[in-house]
């Protein structure tokens, strides 16, 4: 069983996520969002769509966090980048960011983009740290509560 209070980021193992993933990345996903995606758009995801990059942080065998990315022509759009909530704030999103970021190079991708609720500083401030910026607004982005997505991208 994971233990979180003597995690060690370097034990994280960043791999592509495989379908025995799906039920601890659905957890996760149920745990993150308010309109979280279902099992079967999530399954879609990894099996049928040729578009996709989707990546777990595996720790002590157990998934951690994950994140998926779609190349669309020479762009990639993040599409969702979620931590189990105990081990938020210890680096995993970093390093899965990090990785999805390498894959975009690997893929010759012009630049990645993602949304980030307004009110999510913390995400925030990681992407900016990893070179992000601010380029615009979705207004009332959100379904459940009407609000509004910062535009971030990062360009190689």
């Amino acid at each position: 069983m994971e233990n979180s209070d003597n995690f060690d980021i370097g034990a994280v193992e960043i791999t592509a996520m495989k379908t025995e993933h799906l039920e601890q990345v659905f957890e996760i996903e149920r745990g993150s969002f308010s309109s979280p995606w279902s099992y079967k758009e999530l399954l879609r995801e990894i099996t049928e769509n040729n578009m996709a990059v989707y990546i777990v942080a595996l720790y002590e065998g157990n998934v951690v966090g994950y994140a998926g990315l779609w190349h669309i022509i020479t762009e990639g759009h993040i599409t969702n980048v979620a931590v189990k909530e105990e081990y938020r704030g210890r680096g995993v999103g970093r390093l899965i960011m990090r990785r999805l970021i390498e894959a975009a190079r690997e893929r010759a991708m012009t630049g990645v983009t993602l949304e980030v609720r307004v009110s999510n500083q913390n995400a925030q401030r990681m992407y900016t740290s990893l070179g992000f910026k601010p380029e615009g607004f979705r207004k009332a982005y959100y379904d459940d509560t009407k609000e509004d997505a910062v535009i971030m991208w990062k360009y190689m």
